[in-house]
């Protein structure tokens, strides 16, 4: 704790008087660096870990946390593996799932697409994320068409032109034989609801339709392509399903989304620690700037910390003085570093499209990053790790200016006064 005397003196040493500008513009400089240091760091760990995780949501809420996939594409009993899934301590849900790559055609455009059969419930779930049309209608009958009905990514139906109500064919070049040879399959189907769910390489190639259809289509019978499930702890998928997964060794193969997506989110992780700590040096920049701003005020009141010493001043004072002074300065530019990351983070959106405008340069492109926006997830564990990191640095670039203070010899300063 400081005394009533430290304090004031500390004070007066954060505002340095009229003729020590320079020694001002240094410590503004400081509680610059230190704003600008704790500012990225907080921005690009909260958009790091807002990619992943809304990369994860938009993932796992198509695919969900694992897949049960069949030797050779076909589960033949499934309904038994189902009920064997939907048993398992930990699943929360598990549905059938039929997902094949075919092509589509609208308007002489030709277009490759992953036809997604689920069931009524899976659909319904999607009407969320819908944009034009309704997905009740791909389930429900339609009287005036018999033509069954599928929903399409919002960025496929702009590369083929497509809306609500037109029909699209979907071609399957494994037809049936003649004859003549195999026939490919051409089946038309309405567009009964356009959707975006946000993940660019989804809303451009996924076609859903009713699982029911999608055997018809690709003449796969009562059997279906894998089991989609969902787990109450995701980080924990391998654990939970690892019964199951002894149960089928030989029939079907479990691969969880840490293994599907492995790829992308090590290379996530390795780039956020990365980040991180090249981030982190510019707090030891900002360190570095309390230190010289410092040594240049214990350099400038030489004189008035001998005049301290021989009034009684002890040098246990002078160091908790000059140590305020500097962690001051560092408190001062981390508080101004969250504000101006909470900011930024507030506005990112206007930010990036402000910046593609001036540049004339995409900043954010879909195709590139996967997500349509940008996303913003902050950790409140990490802003404190930030938070004592920089306070931490600030604290420990007093100690050298602090302790020189202290050891000053009043003696040899006053001599010629």
């Amino acid at each position: 704790m400081l005394s009533p005397f430290e304090w004031m003196i500390a004070k007066r040493y954060l505002w340095p008087g009229k003729g020590e500008a320079f020694i001002a513009l240094v410590a503004g400089i400081s509680v610059g660096v230190v704003m600008l240091s704790v500012a990225m760091l907080v921005i690009v760990m909260s958009v790091m870990n807002g990619f992943r995780a809304e990369l994860l949501d938009k993932i796992v809420g198509l695919n969900g946390h694992a897949i049960v996939q069949a030797y050779g594409g076909r589960l033949e009993n499934w309904e038994d593996v189902l009920a064997r899934v939907k048993a398992t301590p930990g699943v929360t849900d598990a549905s059938p799932l039929i997902e094949q790559p075919l092509l589509t055609s609208f308007g002489g455009r030709v277009e490759a697409v992953f036809v997604r059969g689920q069931t009524d419930a899976d659909i319904a779930a999607l009407g969320e994320k819908v944009v034009l049309g309704d997905m009740r209608s791909l389930y429900q009958p339609s009287a005036q068409s018999g033509a069954g009905r599928v929903a399409i990514g919002m960025r496929l139906a702009q590369n083929i032109g497509a809306r609500v109500g037109d029909t699209i064919t979907i071609i399957n070049p494994q037809g049936r034989t003649t004859p003549f040879g195999t026939s490919i399959r051409q089946i038309g189907y309405e567009v009964g609801a356009i959707f975006e769910v946000g993940i660019y390489d989804y809303d451009e190639k996924f076609v859903v339709l009713p699982i029911k259809d999608a055997q018809t289509l690709l003449l796969m019978g009562d059997s279906i392509g894998m089991i989609e499930v969902t787990v109450d702890d995701p980080d924990k998928v391998g654990q939970i399903l690892a019964p199951v997964q002894k149960q089928l060794a030989g029939q079907a193969v479990i691969s969880d989304w840490k293994t599907i997506n492995s790829a992308l989110f090590e290379a996530l992780q390795v780039e956020r620690v990365a980040m991180f700590f090249a981030l982190s040096f510019m707090v030891l920049v900002a360190a570095f700037n309390i230190l010289s701003s410092l040594v240049m005020l214990v350099r400038a009141k030489t004189r008035d910390i001998a005049i301290m010493r021989t009034m009684g001043a002890t040098r246990r004072s002078l160091t908790k003085i000059f140590v305020t002074t500097g962690t001051t300065v560092g408190a001062i530019g981390t508080a101004a570093g969250l504000l101006l990351g909470a900011v930024v983070l507030y506005f990112r959106e206007p930010i990036v499209d402000f910046i593609a405008f001036a540049t004339g340069q995409e900043i954010w492109d879909p195709e590139v990053r996967f997500l349509s926006t940008l996303p913003s997830r902050t950790d409140p564990w990490e802003i404190l790790g930030i938070v004592l990191l920089a306070l931490t640095m600030s604290f420990l670039a007093t100690l050298y200016p602090a302790f020189k203070a202290a050891n000053t010899d009043p003696v040899q300063v006053l001599r010629y006064e």
